[in-house]
């Protein structure tokens, strides 16, 4: 079993680790803003992400001498009678992991990329790197993680009072809009305008939209980001309508997020270290890659379940689904399945670094560096990048 054993090795996986997981939000959120199901995406990211933790498992997880203090992956997975409780804890930080990621998906439509990272990655650095401090028996410097953490607090009341701001901005064009064009146009014009709109919206197959693909991205290109036709346009294509919700809802949906992420670290932490002492004497703790195999597989188990059943019982205006639709929707199928490869490797490299560095700071680099990246990703998503 490989092991990270140095400050050095660990920074090194923190900085390939950043990288991985500051760039698969930005691939999901795309898919949801050219129209594909959020449930059909996260189905098909739910099954690589897993795969990463086999993958993750099966290399790193059999490298070396297999030791009773240190077993190989698969040499642990047969003393599942010894280290259940490990198993669990493994097991419901999977739970909380799938969890957020859910509920940040469709946070990304109501708030915004970039908001829904600040305040769901604030979040967890305030509650998840408070625990793993105290869990990891406060091996990093209080004086250098705390302020960290408090600018992280005063970001996630930022990032809500950006989001009020937001949306109060958009509804005041869209009104605006709505205002001018009932003064320029006359009725004849609006009831030609509805009758075009329906036009469009009339189904067709796949031959029929092909010629029009071309003259609409012409017609998407001369449109500015953020005007009200803009928005208006965007309304359009996304599979997540969220013209005139409630700010509230999108609050409180990254808030549910941010809660879930900050639970998972610190749960994962307790599986390999065991602080609460819930192992029998002389069982050895669970290694890094076999409790990834647990977290993972609860993730996907969740995952699976509830997206499963979001197809035929979706919520906020989502449209309905089912799994034949799934399987014949192979449009974005290929960038989903990327970004569920990607957060399984950057999961994977953060909780091995975590094993040397300490689960806090892990957390507390980690979470700075990704909003950074994310939100640099998500302006240019929010902007030239959805026209394509």
């Amino acid at each position: 079993m490989y092991l990270v054993k140095d400050i050095g090795g660990a920074i090194a996986l923190m900085g390939v680790s950043l990288v991985l997981l500051g760039t698969w939000p930005v691939v999901l959120a795309v898919l949801e803003r050219r129209g594909r199901l959020p449930q059909h995406t996260y189905l098909d990211y739910s099954i690589t992400n897993f795969l990463a933790a086999l993958l993750v498992a099966f290399t790193f997880g059999q490298i070396g001498a297999d030791t009773p203090e240190t077993p190989n992956f698969l040499t642990q997975l047969t003393q599942m009678q010894d280290n259940w409780p490990s198993i669990l804890f493994a097991m419901s930080g999977g739970i909380f992991n799938g969890l957020g990621t859910l509920a940040t998906q469709y946070g990304w439509a109501f708030v915004g990329l970039s908001v829904t990272e600040v305040m769901a990655s604030s979040l967890k650095v305030v509650i998840g790197t408070t625990l793993n401090y105290f869990l990891d028996g406060r091996i990093n410097k209080a004086e250098i993680l705390f302020p960290g953490v408090g600018c992280f607090l005063i970001a996630a009341c930022l990032g809500s009072l950006v989001h009020s701001s937001n949306a109060a901005d958009n509804q005041e064009k869209l009104s605006s809009a709505m205002v001018n064009h009932s003064n320029t146009n006359g009725d004849t014009e609006n009831e030609e305008l509805t009758k075009h709109l329906l036009e469009i919206e009339q189904p067709k197959d796949c031959e029929e939209q092909e010629p029009e693909v071309a003259p609409a991205a012409q017609a998407v290109e001369k449109l500015e980001a953020g005007t009200a036709d803009f928005l208006v346009d965007l309304e359009g294509k996304r599979s997540i309508k969220v013209l005139g919700s409630n700010t509230f809802l999108g609050l409180g949906i990254v808030t549910f997020a941010g809660v879930s992420y900050s639970l998972f670290s610190p749960a994962f932490n307790l599986a390999t270290n065991d602080q609460w002492h819930t192992l029998g004497e002389g069982v050895p703790h669970m290694v890094v890659y076999t409790a990834f195999f647990y977290f993972s597989l609860a993730c996907f188990a969740i995952g699976i379940a509830l997206n499963i059943w979001f197809l035929y019982h979706p919520m906020v205006g989502v449209p309905r689904s089912s799994l034949t639709a799934y399987l014949k929707d192979w449009k974005g199928r290929d960038l989903a399945l990327v970004a569920g490869m990607v957060c399984g490797l950057g999961n994977a490299f953060q909780f091995m670094a975590g094993q040397a560095a300490g689960y806090a700071a892990a957390d507390a680099v980690q979470v700075h560096h990704l909003s950074s990246i994310q939100a640099v990703c998500s302006t240019a998503v929010e902007t030239k990048f959805l026209l394509f």
